[in-house]
């Protein structure tokens, strides 16, 4: 397996990983949406949090939501719009970062959203955020366990992260999902683990070790629970001292 596996910037340039495919158009909300994804609308969750504690002088630090891998943005547009509409967009800061520049062409309405075309395994954050999101994008990253790292120390003290994880795209030198072990880990590390939803929660930042090396990843890993192609990221697994 080990000639198979791709570094990074290899992977980057993989037609799985850069096919404009992988930017999905996903809505805020219905039936193709980051609501039904996540199983929360970020935008009533941003709303709320605003209403808990809004922004205020002297202070000026507003509410800050990041979607990684992010697509064409088109959530975030609506999100963003609805922001403006209402007189809250001066309030929120939305932030959106995806591999590939491919954002919809709709102009931008009001101040609140800003997009990045970046890598998320290198992209750093100008700020914490209290809401951080990833709709199915961790399926086309290599190294998941150290964006999960990163992503970690990125949230604010009541912060929230929320993305869908497949663990069996994780495996281990050999070819096997790292599974329960895996799991085990993340929970441990602070994570709270769906596996029968896939999806992966985390409340507040963290110093996040996980007892594993990065190896690489295969981008022919062929299609996942999605339908789509997706790529497995391969670790082996390290014992923690004691």
């Amino acid at each position: 397996m080990a000639e198979r596996l791709l570094d990074d910037e290899a992977l980057e340039s993989s037609a799985v990983v850069a096919n404009s495919a992988m930017n999905r158009e996903r809505q805020l909300a219905g039936v193709n949406s980051y609501t039904r994804e996540l199983g929360f609308n970020p935008l009533e969750w941003i709303v709320a949090r605003i209403r808990q504690s809004p922004p205020s002088p002297p202070q000026q630090t507003t509410i800050g939501w990041l979607d990684l891998c992010c697509g064409t943005g088109r959530c975030l547009l609506q999100a963003a719009d609805t922001l403006a509409r209402d007189g809250l967009d001066q309030l929120v800061t939305i932030v959106g970062v995806d591999l590939v520049d491919f954002f919809d062409p709709t102009p931008i309405r009001g101040t609140a959203l800003q997009l990045n075309c970046a890598s998320i395994t290198s992209w750093s954050p100008p700020r914490r955020f209290d809401l951080i999101t990833c709709v199915h994008g961790l399926h086309y990253v290599g190294d998941k366990l150290a964006v999960l790292t990163r992503i970690a120390s990125w949230l604010t003290d009541d912060g929230q992260f929320s993305a869908d994880l497949d663990l069996d795209s994780v495996r281990l030198a050999d070819g096997r999902p790292a599974g329960r072990r895996l799991a085990t880990a993340l929970r441990g590390a602070g994570f709270a683990v769906d596996t029968r939803r896939r999806r992966i929660r985390r409340n507040g930042p963290g110093v996040v070790s996980l007892p594993y090396t990065y190896l690489g990843a295969d981008d022919r890993a062929g299609p996942n629970y999605t339908g789509q192609p997706a790529v497995n990221s391969y670790y082996t697994e390290t014992r923690r001292l004691r």
